[in-house]
């Protein structure tokens, strides 16, 4: 089992059972939302998924149509997403886990939207946009 929980503690949730691929994501939306380069989310079952504590503290930001982004009303911290079409998914942010969650990232996507100032150093495969294109070759393209 996995838990993960915002900075201030006051949102903890457990995961019974295994991620999805993680992935780092630069799209313009994932970082103005965490603030950084990109974000590193993985998607997991919402039956595996459970709000242990501070469900009242869990607001939403529809950021686009259809996806909502959760955060801590207390903290800030990005907690999850869910889009209205796969509500059977929720994206969880690799870096709330308690613990190694097994997996390592498959990749970046979105690095079209990438920021100019960010380098990416790693041979990991690249997608221009979504996951539903091919991959530039490992280590090379944006």
């Amino acid at each position: 089992m996995l838990t993960g929980s915002c900075m201030c503690g006051g949102v903890r949730y457990e995961i019974d059972g295994r991620i999805g691929p993680p992935g780092h994501c630069h799209c313009a939306t994932c970082r103005k939302a965490q603030g950084g380069a990109f974000v590193t989310n993985a998607p997991v079952r919402a039956r595996y998924f459970r709000v242990v504590t501070g469900e009242d503290l869990v607001a939403g930001f529809e950021s686009s149509p259809g996806k909502v982004r959760s955060f801590c009303r207390r903290c800030g911290s990005p907690l999850w997403s869910r889009r209205s079409d796969d509500p059977e998914t929720v994206r969880i942010r690799l870096g709330l886990l308690d613990d190694d969650p097994g997996r390592r990232p498959l990749g970046h996507v979105w690095v079209g939207e990438k920021a100019p100032w960010f380098e990416i150093t790693d041979d990991l495969p690249r997608w221009e946009r979504g996951l539903d294109e091919p991959a530039t070759p490992r280590g090379s393209g944006t």
